[in-house]
This record gives C-alpha cells, sequence and structure tokens, in this order.
C-alpha cells in the first residue's frame, strides 16, 4: 500500500507546485510584431539655375603653321639664333641670309641692259623723227621710213624688257634674305651655315604664336546643350562660345581661357562627332604660375552653353527604371514620381519637370522598393552634403 501512495503524493505535490507558480507568476502583455523599416537617405528638392556645359578634350595646335621655303639658291652664310628648334621669332626679322654674290652681278647686269635699251630707244626714236621729217618732203623712201619705225618699236620693246630684268634682279636680291611673315616660333629646321640650299626646298617649319586652337569632338547627342550652329553661321568668326581649357603640367592643374571660333559643319561617320575648334589668344603670354599653352600640350575642354532655369540636380543613383524617382511623403512612405530629364551626365541627372521644391528624393539603393512601403530617414546629422556641397566647383558636363 505505501508503494502505491508515496509516488501517488509525489505526483500530487508536484502539480500543486506548478499550479502555485502559474497562479502567483507576472502575466505576459500581447505585443504587436515590430516592423524593420529600411533605412534610406534623401535629398530635398531645390530648383536653380545652371549653366549646361559639355566636356571633351583634344591637342593644341596652332593656327598657322607654315614651310620656310627660300626663293633662290645659293649657300647659307649666315642663320638668326633663333633659327633652332623652339626658337622665337618676331614678324619681319631675318631667319638666314643667301650669299649675295650672284644676285649683285645679276643686279648690275640689269642695270646695265637698261641702259643700253633705253640708250638704243633714244636714238631709234632720233632716226624716227628725221625719216618721218624726210617723208613728209619726199626725200626718203618708204622703206626706210618703215625701218625707222620698226626700230623705234623693237627699242620700246627692249626697254620694257630691260625694265622687267631689273626688277627681277632687285627682287632675287631682296630674296637672299629670307624674313620671318609673322611672328612665330621655330618647330624645326634643316639647314645650317655653308650648306648649299635650292629654291623651292623648305629648310624650316615655323608657325604663329600670335593664337592657338584645339580641335574639340562634340558628341552629336551633345549639341542640344550648346548654341553651335552646322550652317553657314558657324564660319570664321560667327561664333563666340566660351570654352575652359585644362591641363596638368609640371604637377599641377592650370586653366586657359578661350572661345569656339568655328565649327567643321560635318558629323564624322565612324565617329558620329562634329569637331569645333577653340581659339585661345597670345598662348605664350607670360603669366606668373602658369606656363604657356605649348602646342602638343593634350587639353581637357568644358564648352560653356546656354542656362537652364527651375533644374533638380541629383544622383544618378536616384533614377529608377525609366524617367521615374522615389518620392519620401510625410508618413516616411515611398511613392513613385515620373519625371522628365533633361540630361544624364557622368555621375548626375538634371530633371527639369516632375519635383516640386522641397520634396525628398529617395538617393539610397533599394533592391525590391514597392509604392507605399515604409522606410526610415537618415538623420540630417549623418546624411550626406547638400546638393550645393556636393557639387561645389563642378559644372554640368559629359
Amino acid at each position: 500500500m505505501k508503494k502505491v501512495l508515496i509516488p501517488l503524493l509525489i505526483l500530487l505535490g508536484g502539480v500543486g507546485f506548478a499550479a502555485l507558480l502559474i497562479v502567483t507568476g507576472p502575466e505576459v502583455a500581447p505585443r504587436a510584431p515590430s516592423v524593420n523599416a529600411p533605412l534610406v537617405r534623401v535629398l530635398e528638392v531645390a530648383p536653380e539655375t545652371i549653366q549646361l556645359r559639355v566636356s571633351t578634350h583634344g591637342t593644341v595646335t596652332p593656327r598657322t603653321e607654315s614651310e620656310l621655303v627660300p626663293e633662290v639658291s645659293g649657300p647659307v652664310i649666315w642663320m638668326s639664333p633663333a633659327m633652332v628648334s623652339g626658337g622665337f621669332f618676331e614678324e619681319g626679322e631675318p631667319l638666314l641670309r643667301i650669299d649675295r654674290l650672284d644676285y649683285e652681278v645679276a643686279l648690275e647686269e640689269a642695270r646695265a641692259g637698261l641702259a643700253r635699251a633705253d640708250s638704243e630707244l633714244s636714238a631709234a626714236s632720233k632716226e624716227q623723227v628725221r625719216q618721218l621729217d624726210l617723208a613728209r618732203r619726199e626725200v626718203s623712201s618708204d622703206a626706210r621710213r618703215d625701218d625707222a619705225v620698226n626700230r623705234f618699236g623693237v627699242a620700246e620693246a627692249s626697254l620694257r624688257e630691260a625694265k622687267a630684268r631689273l626688277r627681277r634682279a632687285k627682287r632675287n636680291l631682296a630674296r637672299t634674305e629670307v624674313v620671318a611673315p609673322y611672328s612665330g616660333r621655330v618647330r624645326n629646321e634643316r639647314i645650317d651655315v655653308g650648306q648649299f640650299v635650292n629654291r623651292g626646298t623648305p629648310v624650316a617649319t615655323v608657325y604663329a604664336v600670335d593664337f592657338a586652337e584645339v580641335r574639340l569632338p562634340v558628341q552629336d547627342e551633345e549639341l542640344a546643350f550648346l548654341e553651335l550652329p552646322l550652317a553657314s553661321a558657324a564660319s570664321e568668326g560667327a561664333l563666340s562660345v566660351p570654352v575652359v581649357l585644362r591641363a596638368r603640367f609640371a604637377g599641377r592643374e592650370h586653366t586657359w581661357q578661350g572661345e569656339i571660333v568655328r565649327t567643321e559643319g560635318e558629323l564624322d561617320p565612324k565617329t558620329r562627332m562634329v569637331n569645333v575648334v577653340a581659339r585661345v589668344a597670345d598662348p605664350y603670354a607670360e603669366t606668373e604660375g602658369r606656363p604657356p599653352l605649348a602646342v602638343g600640350l593634350f587639353v581637357e575642354a568644358d564648352i560653356l552653353g546656354p542656362e537652364a532655369e527651375n533644374v533638380v540636380v541629383l544622383p544618378r543613383s536616384a533614377i529608377r527604371g525609366d524617367g521615374q524617382v522615389l518620392i519620401v511623403d510625410s508618413e516616411q512612405h515611398l511613392r513613385f514620381r515620373d519625371v522628365e530629364i533633361l540630361r544624364v551626365a557622368r555621375d548626375e541627372v538634371y530633371v527639369k519637370a516632375g519635383l516640386a521644391s522641397g520634396e525628398r528624393v529617395c538617393i539610397s539603393p533599394l533592391e525590391s522598393a514597392l509604392d507605399g512601403m515604409l522606410v526610415r530617414v537618415v538623420d540630417s546629422d549623418s546624411s550626406p552634403q547638400s546638393t550645393a556641397e556636393a557639387r561645389s566647383g563642378r559644372g554640368p558636363s559629359t
């Protein structure tokens, strides 16, 4: 009997103790499950006026480049110190001289020929007058009169020929000194003192330094953001579109101001680009802290276009799908919004319609965004820089 009662008492004691724990234990209040809303960053819409620009690049070339060619033959007896690669010279400055002796002799011969022709003309004129007078008195034959008239005509032609020879001799003598056609610089020279040069053989390559030019390719779709006509209005001097050139030289970045002066007016069939020509005045001017805009320097260029008003600048990450953004409303819910995009640049998008000032645009990447989804917005202390700060020092570029 004891073997049955002892286990039964133990079981009843355990049940009673458990019931006591349940009755005297704390009550558990029901709680709704927590919502884990994603954390996003936003930019507040602030329309602004921006200046459109197109970025491109090119190599500096001279506006005018020429082959220096002597117009007479002979040995070189003198060369200017500027006649070396990289040498500068002024317009009209002598660059080299060719031996003058043969041309001085030719000039004296031409002068002697002129004097002889002038004397012969004088004698022929007197004879013509005499024969015409004799013919009027009928004491001279027609043959003598005609011969005198013919001699006078030949003497006149000989005098003109002698004068032409004299002018040519003077010109050839002057051409023994080769002078600079403009202020410029020597690219390379292929002559030295004592060397014989032939007429018409190039001896040096020179270029002008009054202007430097850069041939800049622009994509055809980028022409919509520039005021660059392709018709006759784009001829030399018809344009004045500002351009900023940039290049790194000696470990520093330097800038030069120029302008677009013309376009080539046709699309390259392979690259689908239009080449425009930028010009910079006085590229070799001495400016403290800035090197010259030397020929052959590779530069990046920003071509300035017209201003666009009421434009919202967003990072490219803000655009989703085909022209949509995510707006965070006042209740922290996402809303899809269709916008009209003016331009897509390297890392920015320019929106011209569809957004109101003060609205918040989500710029965080979300893999699965749903319309109406609840989100949490990053506090202003940890939010990214403002639009103006984030774009400090930049302009819309491709």
